[in-house]
């Protein structure tokens, strides 16, 4: 974002107001191509880069698990912090699990969702770190140790593959 030019043009009343006021007011800046476009694709979404890790949570978290697994992760920096999260209810996962470099996942029946779902060529190259359930992780200071631990690991399979 970059201040209103005074050589926009005809100056609005707001802007007029903004200035008297003491407030710089500001507006987006448009590259060539963006000004150029058609409506349409000046909305479209960028490319996302293909994620780097997925996160597989038990169906039913309450939000005092969730609210400590995103504060872990994002601990661990932007890149655990973004990462899918899929929940696995009934021994499937309920969304599509792309294949990543990295799998966290939390409990013994995730881990079986996730090995029912992914070829064994993709699970062959990727990392998979195993935590404890989130009611398990909240339950004591080892559940917590043992998450720590995971992602530790979880952060040196993504370093190392980069």
């Amino acid at each position: 974002m970059s201040p209103a030019p005074a050589s926009r043009g005809p100056v609005s009343r707001r802007t007029r107001v903004l200035r008297v006021l003491g407030v710089t007011p500001w507006v987006r800046r448009a590259t060539a191509e963006a000004q150029t476009a058609e409506p349409n694709e000046a909305l479209a979404e960028p490319m996302a880069p293909p994620a780097s890790c997925v996160v597989l949570l038990p169906d039913g978290c309450v939000a005092r698990e969730l609210d400590l697994l995103g504060r872990a992760l994002a601990a661990y920096g932007p890149g655990l912090a973004r990462a899918g999260r899929i929940t696995v209810r009934d021994g499937r996962p309920t969304a599509t699990v792309p294949p990543v470099r990295a799998y966290l996942v939390f409990g013994q029946a995730q881990a079986h969702a996730l090995g029912r779902e992914l070829p064994a060529a993709v699970m062959n190259q990727a990392q998979i770190v195993l935590a404890d359930e989130p009611h398990e992780v909240l339950a004591n200071g080892a559940g917590k140790r043992r998450l720590w631990t995971a992602l530790r690991q979880l952060r040196r399979a993504l370093a190392g593959g980069a």
